[in-house]
């Protein structure tokens, strides 16, 4: 298996990780991220508020936002281009338990298909539609509602394929789009119990997150509150065996 990890050229506070990332991971190498602040007004044409699709996206795209989105499509365009079955795409703010992942890398390696995209994600948040598989503690699911963050995910060609050809316009970030298998037609599963952490904090603070001024915030809870009962409203189901949606 190949390994991306994201990781923004310069960044001193993380590329200890990302070094340590490429040491661990199989076939691993670094993958600069694009810089969002460059790209923005470029980009400008491809980029729109939140109304694309339903529902409509209520929080304006953010620079680093747009730079995480297309660092993850340089993955997806690599997948394709190089004609690999599958890859795992990392960011550089990842840890891992090299044991128990290679154990959960092991489980996806047994059932991923060029069709499929599986998040290895930090935090067990998901409830399954469907038990693909289960060994040791790790269970392969197919999840009502997908989680948010693209921290950690194996990545199928036809799968990266599907998400380019829906990503090529943004209207809101990459893990928010993921979530929307009624427009991309991806199905998204999801390997639970890997011990994946997000190290965050820890490499001096997030890339994206920025704290909103106080008398915004009442708001911005309400807003997002009622666009994640939106995507609760389309769950994911359980596919039939050997599914071709899943296969292809």
């Amino acid at each position: 298996m190949r390994s991306f990890i994201i990781h923004m050229k310069g960044d001193e506070r993380r590329a200890p990780n990302a070094r340590r990332l490429r040491s661990l991971l199989p076939g691993a190498e670094i993958v600069d991220a694009v810089v969002g602040r460059d790209i923005f007004e470029a980009a400008r044409q491809r980029i729109h508020p939140g109304t694309l699709y339903r529902p409509h996206y209520p929080f304006a795209l953010r620079p680093a936002e747009l730079g995480v989105f297309e660092s993850h499509r340089r993955c997806w365009q690599r997948i394709v281009e190089e004609g690999l079955d599958f890859a795992l795409i990392v960011e550089d703010d990842l840890a891992i338990d090299p044991d128990r992942f290679g154990a959960a890398l092991e489980l996806v390696a047994a059932h991923v298909t060029p069709g499929m995209y599986v998040r290895l994600p930090v935090k067990q948040r998901e409830a399954p539609a469907q038990v693909l598989a289960a060994a040791g503690g790790l269970q392969l699911i197919l999840p009502r509602v997908i989680g948010l963050q693209c921290i950690c995910q194996v990545v199928g060609r036809n799968a990266a394929a599907r998400l380019l050809a829906v990503g090529d316009e943004i209207d809101r970030p990459v893990d928010t789009l993921i979530q929307m298998h009624w427009v991309t037609g991806q199905p998204v599963h999801a390997l639970l119990g890997s011990g994946n952490r997000e190290i965050a904090r820890e490499l001096g603070g997030s890339t994206i997150q920025t704290k909103p001024p106080l008398l915004s915030r009442p708001r911005r809870e309400a807003l997002r509150a009622w666009y994640r009962a939106q995507i609760a409203l389309r769950p994911q189901k359980a596919q039939a065996a050997g599914s071709l949606v899943s296969r292809r």
